[in-house]
């Protein structure tokens, strides 16, 4: 079956359908529902036998390049105005064909909002392409 990255963004990606402050402007309870919608759709795909894995992401970042054969990384936090994207968070599904992991994108996308309002947010999908061979023990 195909493994889909279904990405949650701070921001980027197109224009948002409705323009809701971010979440650290939120009402407290706003907050709460929001985040148990999200455990919500984590047991229901555990539940369908879809889950492979979720995670939210703080909105710091760091960026890192290789720095030579003799050098440390090179880092920086920013800024780069050229990419507005900040990744929030995924959910890595296992599903039996494109049209489910559309469905469920449209799902999380119906995530509450301030007011308990669907944010209608897009969800980036993306398909994995391939998988690190499994090993086995000839022991």
């Amino acid at each position: 079956m195909p493994k889909y990255l279904l990405l949650k963004r701070y921001r980027g990606g197109p224009e948002p359908h409705h323009p809701f402050p971010p979440m650290d402007q939120w009402a407290p309870e706003d907050v709460e529902a929001h985040m148990a919608f999200q455990k919500h759709v984590s047991e229901l795909l555990e539940e369908n036998g879809e889950y492979v894995d979720a995670r939210a992401l703080t909105p710091a970042r760091t960026w890192v390049s290789y720095g030579g054969p003799d050098a440390a990384p090179v880092t920086t936090d920013g800024p780069h105005p050229e990419t507005s994207d900040l990744v929030a968070g995924w959910y890595m599904i296992d599903v039996e064909c494109r049209e489910r992991a559309l469905e469920l994108a449209a799902y999380v996308s119906s995530a509450p909002g301030p007011g308990g309002e669907p944010l209608c947010e897009w969800i980036d999908v993306r398909e994995v392409m391939w998988e690190r061979p499994r090993t086995t023990d000839a022991a």
